[in-house]
């Protein structure tokens, strides 16, 4: 399935929170950055290719490859009561994680939203 096709599926792709919208458009995000022409099937080589060269979704974040600022982090994925009970991203996400570690795991997220929609789309075709 091309990368045009997949940005297409995942554009129309149902969401009902905050926090699936946020991944949706990190999924988006991270097509972005691929050739639209690009035969994606989700194999071990497409998703090593949907983090940029990053070793996994922790450095890719940290590294600085998509949101760097803890409220634009938040402002993505929190509902409003969220985003503001966070002090728009002054506050930590929670005690384990700082919001760049959030971030990490909704790439993740979106990712297996990525792959998942190729190969639900490719068994659909086939």
């Amino acid at each position: 399935m091309t990368i045009r096709k997949l940005k297409h599926l995942i554009e129309n792709h149902p969401t009902r929170s905050a926090w699936t919208r946020g991944v949706r458009e990190y999924a988006l995000e991270i097509l972005e950055d691929m050739n639209d022409d690009y035969d994606f099937v989700g194999s071990p080589a497409d998703r090593k290719a949907l983090n940029n060269g990053a070793k996994n979704w922790d450095q890719y974040s940290w590294g600085g490859c998509s949101f760097i600022y803890d409220a634009d982090i938040a402002a993505r994925l929190c509902s409003p009561s969220e985003f503001k009970k966070t002090r728009y991203g002054e506050r930590k996400p929670n005690a384990q994680e700082e919001w760049l570690d959030v971030q990490a795991r909704a790439l993740f997220q979106a990712a297996n939203l990525i792959t998942r929609t190729a190969k639900s789309e490719s068994i659909c075709t086939a």
